[in-house]
């Protein structure tokens, strides 16, 4: 399985965003592989983007978010749920796609149909953040089963309201009728 390259994610964030689905998040972790396939995703535009954690600036807590891309933006929300990003663009830019819901394939225990639940069986949390997605312990690879055309849904973003027009945006994106998609 070969792990997907630094030029994939130093890309324009929507097609990556695009193009994760269908492809293998890996967790190894004490020998115990697990894998999920990418099922759903949404995009954050940069520092323009008003929904992006970056909208703010560069702060301690959004630094991998500035590059370089393809690396893991891992952060905390309502103070008990980890959340996984995949950075993009190329450095500065502050872009990212957070990852929302997987299909599991192997070693995983427990519902992955959001971000919180997913990095619960992935066992992803802050010690992950910033780590290098190109690396043999956490990575994402092309599935190593044959392509199937699928459909792409596009949608809102969830939970974004704050962010005014950019709420409306359609920068979720998801395998049409995939039962591990995290809302429909």
């Amino acid at each position: 399985m070969p792990i997907l390259t630094r030029a994939f994610y130093e890309r324009d964030t929507e097609l990556v965003a695009r193009d994760l689905l269908g492809k293998v998040l890996v967790r190894i972790e004490g020998g115990v592989e697990r894998a999920g396939r990418i099922v759903e995703v949404e995009a954050y535009l940069g520092s323009h983007d008003k929904a992006a954690h970056s909208s703010r600036g560069m702060t301690d807590r959004t630094r991998v978010m500035f590059g370089p891309p393809g690396h893991a933006y891992v952060y905390v929300i309502y103070g008990i749920h980890h959340c996984m990003n995949v950075v993009t663009e190329p450095e500065g830019h502050g872009s990212a796609v957070l990852i929302r819901a997987l299909e599991p394939l192997s070693g995983i225990d427990g519902r992955t149909s959001g971000p919180g639940l997913l990095c619960k069986a992935m066992g992803i949390d802050r010690r992950l953040d910033a780590h290098d997605l190109l690396s043999d312990d956490f990575f994402i690879t092309s599935d190593p089963l044959p392509a199937k055309r699928v459909r792409v849904v596009k949608r809102p973003r969830i939970g974004v309201d704050y962010a005014g027009r950019w709420a409306k945006r359609l920068l979720r994106f998801y395998i049409a009728d995939n039962p591990n998609v995290s809302r429909k």
